[in-house]
Order: structure tokens, then C-alpha cells, then sequence
């Protein structure tokens, strides 16, 4: 199962809870919220690292030059 069906399946779920109307909608909107995040999610994980990696080595090379940066 694709993260798509997981999305629409858990998106019909909780849309079939409320009991107004059909689950097609809750589908459609938990479809395209797991293909949204399957973009958002790797992308802001790559900034965070990339970003901690370069705070790292930032603060390393103030340590090894003996610099501070004040704030």
C-alpha cells in the first residue's frame, strides 16, 4: 500500500466520523495531504541537517581559530 491509499484511507476515516456527508471527500483531501508530505517531509529534513552541518562546522572553526562571534 502506497502512501497515497494510507492517506485516503485515514482521510475517509476521520471524514466518515463526522456523519455529515459521504467519505469521498475526506479521501480525496487525505490523498493529497500524504503526497504533499512525502515532498514537505524530506525536504525540510534535508534543510534541518544541512543547516545543524553548517552551524557545526561554523562553530568548529571558531573554536579552532579561537574567534567568537558575538551576537
Amino acid at each position: 500500500m502506497g502512501a497515497t491509499t494510507i492517506g485516503a484511507v485515514v482521510g475517509a476515516a476521520i471524514d466518515g466520523m463526522s456523519g455529515d456527508d459521504g467519505v469521498g471527500d475526506g479521501a480525496i483531501i487525505g490523498a493529497v495531504t500524504a503526497n504533499v508530505l512525502k515532498v514537505a517531509v524530506p525536504v525540510v529534513l534535508t534543510y534541518a541537517v544541512g543547516w545543524a552541518v553548517l552551524r557545526g562546522i561554523g562553530q568548529a572553526f571558531d573554536t579552532i581559530t579561537g574567534k567568537e562571534q558575538r551576537a
